[in-house]
């Protein structure tokens, strides 16, 4: 048989169209199968039936319900066995409330409610529950609609020692802490004695629980130049008694360090 031009191959084997079965060619009776989406329950089938034809929840005709569930529920007996036993409790409901509507008027009236109160009621709360379920899956949801976006860099920690400081950039630091202590010379009302052994006990006070302190916080300006003094010469005992050290970090405009000696070299 040669094929039309506008004819469609059948497949691409290799690259080649084939446009006729091979005539060897055995195709077991269950090796295609379609699954469609099935309903979630005897109700959402109930509620299917009855939204399809438009029909009033409140006041469903059972027997044409009933007959088109059933026909559902044949249906299912022969492709899906494992999940026709569910639906049969719901088709012995329903031929129960049949069979309830087919007795004598006087009958009903004497009973509470109507037979199909119970089952409308079921019917119209998980109907709410699947409208809501619904409007909820419309809402955008996180990795669905939108991701995180993360990103983290790892910066390798270098320690950088800190250079020699030369004795003349001490005294350029000190310099600097003398004039910020003239600003307050004016407001200095009472002089206090002070004394070098205390003044180094505050400045080793300082430096517990820190790893460096800046120089210049080390000074009180609002002491005058008699107490910027006295601290220099308490640094001073201290950088003698090799208790602390002073640190300079790279670049000549860099402020100071004082740090213990103790805790470095822990």
């Amino acid at each position: 048989m040669i094929p039309l031009p506008h004819q469609l191959p059948l497949a691409l084997v290799r690259g080649e169209a084939v446009h006729k079965f091979p005539e060897d060619l055995y195709i077991p009776p269950d090796a295609l199968e379609v699954i469609l989406d099935a309903f979630e329950g005897p109700l959402d089938l109930l509620l299917y039936l009855i939204k399809r034809q438009n029909l009033d929840i409140r006041d469903i005709p059972i027997a044409e319900i009933t007959r088109q569930y059933m026909d559902y529920v044949e249906l299912m007996k022969e492709f899906r066995l494992d999940l026709a036993a569910e639906y049969l409790v719901m088709a012995a409901l329903l031929a129960e409330i049949k069979s309830r509507l087919l007795l004598p008027r006087a009958a009903i009236l004497n009973e509470e409610n109507d037979p199909r109160a119970e089952l409308v009621r079921r019917l119209q709360e998980y109907d709410q529950c699947k409208q809501a379920a619904e409007a909820l899956d419309e809402l955008p949801r996180l990795e669905r609609e939108h991701w995180q976006v993360q990103t983290a860099v790892e910066l390798p920690k270098t320690d950088k020692p800190l250079p020699e400081v030369d004795l003349k950039e001490l005294l350029l630091a000190f310099q600097t802490v003398l004039k910020r202590a003239e600003q307050f010379s004016s407001h200095q009302v009472k002089r206090e004695p002070l004394s070098i052994r205390e003044r180094m006990t505050q400045v080793l006070a300082a430096l517990q629980g820190k790893p460096r302190i800046v120089f210049h916080e080390l000074f009180t300006v609002e002491e005058g130049r008699r107490g910027v003094v006295v601290a220099l010469m308490a640094i001073l005992e201290l950088l003698k008694a090799q208790v602390i050290e002073i640190g300079q970090a790279e670049g000549g405009d860099a402020p100071l360090y004082i740090s213990l000696v103790a805790a470095e070299a822990a």
